[in-house]
């Protein structure tokens, strides 16, 4: 699972693990007693921030005459749960999700708001894994389609 994953997102981890982790939803460890185990929430916080900073560096720099308020909209909507969820499906990020069986059940992977977590999930283990640089790169490229019609 993880050497697909890393194959699809055209990258390979020093620590794979923290891709596991991006990849694990809550759901998938209850009940389980998993030494070492994590969800990735801790990590969508984080690309959350990842995703905020690259996005907002970028609009500013490719929109120089736009002002706050204009620069705002462009990354809000950049950085949507709904946009977000798009991108992961383009990624086929719901292939590689850890869920439980209630998560499958009701067609988590499938879900916008789960997917657009875990694709933030995904951010942050990269940025920890390579740093903001590959993070930055990876953003850019994924986003793509959306950059274009800003």
């Amino acid at each position: 699972m993880i050497d697909e994953a890393q194959l699809a997102l055209d990258y390979t981890f020093r620590q794979p693990e923290l891709l596991q982790e991006a990849l694990t939803h809550k759901s998938y460890l209850q009940g389980k007693q998993e030494v070492g185990q994590r969800d990735n929430e801790r990590l969508e916080f984080l690309g959350d921030a990842v995703l905020a900073f690259v996005i907002s560096e970028y609009v500013t720099s490719a929109c120089p005459a736009s002002r706050e308020g204009e620069l705002s909209k462009v990354k809000a909507r950049l950085v949507s749960g709904h946009s977000l969820g798009q991108v992961a499906q383009r990624l086929k990020l719901g292939e590689w999700l850890r869920l439980g069986r209630g998560e499958e059940k009701t067609k988590g992977r499938e879900k916008t708001s789960l997917l657009a977590n875990a694709l933030e999930a995904v951010i942050a283990a990269m940025y920890l894994d390579g740093g903001i640089e590959v993070a930055r790169s990876f953003i850019l490229r994924i986003l793509q389609p959306e950059l274009q019609g800003i």
